[in-house]
């Protein structure tokens, strides 16, 4: 029972996982759940008391990977330059990933306090990543490097998301200069 209990978990966040990142927050409703997995959705009730809790999970389970993707991508590095340089890539490189279009599919308001409060954990988590390598190219306050850095990363993937002109190549290429050499270009 436990068992089959968890695959219709995993059935129901990778439903959502789809329904998210095809059409958005809209997209994610309890009885488009219930169709894409068989269930009623009076059983989806069972699993998840709210699309916030939908959201809370898939950030909890998606979360680490994505997380442990930017670390390996970081520990393959040498220097620095490149570890800093990884961190920034491997994060635009999960934009096209549905783990992580469904989650930046629904934006924090819709969340509670607590699932708000979990992901920007998750988020520090990841910014607490770079720091050392921050602080390696001597910058006098690397936690605040960091929160820079992540903030040039956050807005190359808005762009990344918003289908952008510019080839994800591109933008990939101009974050990382822009984290690595400032606005001097």
């Amino acid at each position: 029972m436990a068992e089959h209990r968890s695959m219709q978990r995993a059935a129901l966040l990778d439903a959502a996982r789809s329904l998210l990142s095809e059409g958005g927050t809209e997209a994610l409703t309890f009885p488009a759940l219930a169709e894409r997995t068989g269930l009623a959705r009076s059983s989806v009730y069972e699993y998840f008391r709210s699309r916030a809790a939908v959201v809370e999970e898939l950030c909890e389970v998606d979360f680490p990977v994505w997380a442990a993707e930017v670390s390996a991508a970081m520990e393959r590095e040498v220097s620095p330059q490149r570890k800093v340089e990884a961190y920034v890539r491997a994060q635009l490189e999960l934009v096209g990933d549905r783990r992580h279009r469904a989650v930046v599919a629904i934006s924090a308001s819709e969340l509670d306090a607590g699932a708000r409060e979990k992901i920007r954990a998750a988020h520090g988590s990841l910014v607490a990543m770079i720091v050392s390598a921050l602080a390696d190219l001597g910058h006098a306050e690397p936690r605040l490097a960091a929160m820079l850095v992540q903030g040039i990363v956050d807005a190359a993937v808005r762009r990344l998301e918003l289908g952008a002109a510019e080839e994800p190549s591109v933008i990939a290429d101009a974050a990382v200069a822009m984290v690595l050499r400032g606005v001097q270009g």
